[in-house]
């Protein structure tokens, strides 16, 4: 049997995406680390959860994320929630009238969806 330990998102600057992560997730214990090439990652870890690993790459993001986290407030408004992570640096890219999905793009442009509260 396996489990997820991290997902990990390519990007330019691991510091501000762990960073703005860290502050829409709500927490989480960020741990920093360099492999044996000597590249340095930030890690955001979870007591309940895979981690959300920041490793740095040279290039920039230039299409659609093969991969995107679907998120949810625990409690509380769908709005009120994108509104906070709007404040905290992502942009809402779309938000479909017949979906209950808000598409928003951390600061680097990786994209996400935010669902009401389940």
């Amino acid at each position: 049997m396996m489990r997820i330990l991290a997902v990990t998102v390519d990007c330019r600057q691991p510091d501000l995406l762990a960073e703005f992560w860290e502050k829409a997730l709500g927490g989480g214990k960020t741990r920093t680390w360099t492999d044996s090439q000597g590249t340095t990652y930030r890690q955001l870890e979870f007591d309940d959860g895979p981690a959300v690993l920041f490793q740095p790459v040279p290039e920039e993001k230039t299409v659609k994320n093969r991969l995107h986290l679907d998120l949810a407030p625990a409690e509380g408004d769908q709005r009120a929630e994108v509104e906070r992570l709007v404040m905290l640096g992502a942009k809402v890219l779309d938000d479909p009238p017949d979906d209950p999905w808000i598409v928003l793009a951390d600061p680097e442009g990786n994209e996400f969806c935010v669902l009401p509260a389940r």
